[in-house]
């Protein structure tokens, strides 16, 4: 089991940018595929996009593909999810999520964190 952080959520405006971060423990980071999800308010957890052991490979829902970004750095543990070009439709609590190993297709998580508010105003 991993055990995860969110951060830097915020109140942005449409067009502007965040940078998500998810802190994980443990030794075995690299032993993780890790994924974004959001929940906006009244609708259904959704898949974001997610990252392979190493990095070289990712995968984005095409809401957001070519918007966000998703990186790792296993040297320090963290997993990040760049958003740009924000839209309103973008508010959402924003997850971070974990698995050993697996397919980056795969949208089924064991650990999970708390979540990060994202606010867009129009």
């Amino acid at each position: 089991q991993v055990q995860l952080v969110e951060s830097g959520g915020g109140l942005v405006q449409a067009g502007g940018s965040l940078r998500l971060s998810c802190a994980a423990s443990g030794r075995t980071f690299s032993s993780y595929t890790m994924g974004w999800f959001r929940q906006a308010p009244g609708k259904e957890r959704e898949f974001v996009a997610a990252i392979s052991l190493s990095g070289g490979n990712t995968n984005y829902a095409d809401s957001v593909k070519g918007w966000f970004t998703i990186s790792r750095d296993n040297a320090e543990n963290t997993a990040s999810l760049q958003l740009n070009s924000l839209k309103p439709e973008d508010t959402a609590v924003y997850y971070c999520a974990a698995r050993l190993g697996g397919s980056i297709y795969y949208t089924r998580y064991s650990d999970w964190g708390q979540g990060t508010q994202v606010t867009v105003s129009s």
